[in-house]
């Protein structure tokens, strides 16, 4: 198993904790990981990480692709990986239909098909074997609509990428997750429960692989899971420590009828829970619902507790073909502890 460092994205002002992220390189860890929302983006961030650590990978986790035309991500991503001497891991979703919609002004449609539609392009580009070109329902490439100038010719990146730049997908619910498995190198599942592989992830991970055809599994298919790690003595201190972030996810980040994060509680077992969440959450009443995520959740998605706690139930996650562990930390003597398990 290899650790990642999982940095998110920035509040209403820029930061970056430096002084994880170079510990973190110094141990070995194998990636550092940034994300965007509807305010910092993933890509600027790593440019500066790049610069100042030595051998850690950088990861986009996630670049939104309907913020970038195909095209865009597979510059960024080669400008980004030649600048690092070959560190960059591309990881791309699609975000919910609330900031799709509400921030990038585009239509949410069908995502499955615009995914595979955009892989497909950027790997293409990334090949570089021919001038790009694609006919698609979701992407025209040359555009050929009814206000095209004609002048559009097919063309061929100037600048040479890596063909085997490993892609990633975020994905949530199980047909994203089988697609995953299908056409990508790797898998960033947020909010992902151990217990829960069995009866959520096994089956749909090998639907997508024996859809990929031969010679695709698991041995050769990164899942780069996140877990947001506490140490601390006082256990409930630890719990209300990771309740704010659930209780906000699952009650806030979608509308009701469609939020992904509340489906996910559902399919771990905490159907009345995240109901309880979601009205409370929506009724105004956050602190309510950060107090009415239940411990067992927290424990299903997070590590937290004592060392020794953390120490044993690490076991999970060992016991699941994860590969890349992608912790959230909040000091360094987390992101070393985390070494010691581990690396």
């Amino acid at each position: 198993m290899r650790l990642g460092l999982m940095v998110g994205y920035s509040g209403a002002r820029i930061h970056l904790p430096m002084d994880l992220i170079r510990e973190a390189d110094r141990l070995g860890y194998h990636a550092v990981w940034t994300s965007e929302a509807y305010g910092s983006d993933c890509v600027s961030p790593l440019a500066w990480i790049g610069a100042l650590t030595e051998n850690i990978k950088l990861g986009t986790a996630i670049m939104q692709m309907p913020a970038r035309s195909p095209a865009m991500t597979a510059m960024t991503a080669i400008t980004l990986d030649q600048l690092s001497g070959g560190r960059a891991l591309v990881g791309l979703g699609l975000s919910g239909p609330q900031v799709v919609e509400g921030w990038h002004g585009r239509p949410y449609g069908k995502p499955l098909a615009k995914t595979r539609e955009y892989l497909s392009i950027v790997r293409q580009i990334l090949a570089r074997e021919a001038p790009l070109e694609h006919e698609g329902e979701h992407y025209q490439i040359p555009y050929r609509g009814d206000d095209a100038s004609g002048l559009g010719k097919p063309l061929k990146s100037i600048v040479h990428g890596r063909a085997d730049m490993p892609i990633y997908l975020a994905a949530i619910g199980p047909r994203n997750v089988a697609l995953t498995a299908e056409i990508a190198d790797g898998w960033l599942p947020i909010f992902f429960s151990p217990a829960a592989y069995d009866d959520c992830y096994r089956d749909v991970l090998e639907a997508g692989f024996a859809k990929a055809g031969p010679g695709k599994s698991s041995a050769d298919f990164d899942i780069a899971a996140s877990v947001t790690v506490v140490i601390e003595e006082d256990l409930e201190a630890a719990y209300n420590q990771i309740k704010p972030v659930l209780a906000l996810y699952i009650g806030g980040m979608g509308a009701k009828g469609k939020n992904f994060y509340y489906d996910l509680a559902c399919r771990y077992g905490f159907p009345e829970a995240a109901d309880t969440i979601q009205e409370l959450y929506l009724g105004g009443r956050k602190g309510e619902a950060m107090m009415a995520v239940p411990d067992a959740l927290v424990d299903a998605v997070a590590l937290v507790g004592p060392k020794e706690r953390i120490r044993d139930r690490m076991q999970l996650w060992r016991d699941c073909p994860v590969n890349s562990l992608n912790i959230t930390a909040f000091t360094v003597e987390t992101i070393r502890f985390m070494a010691e398990l581990v690396l």
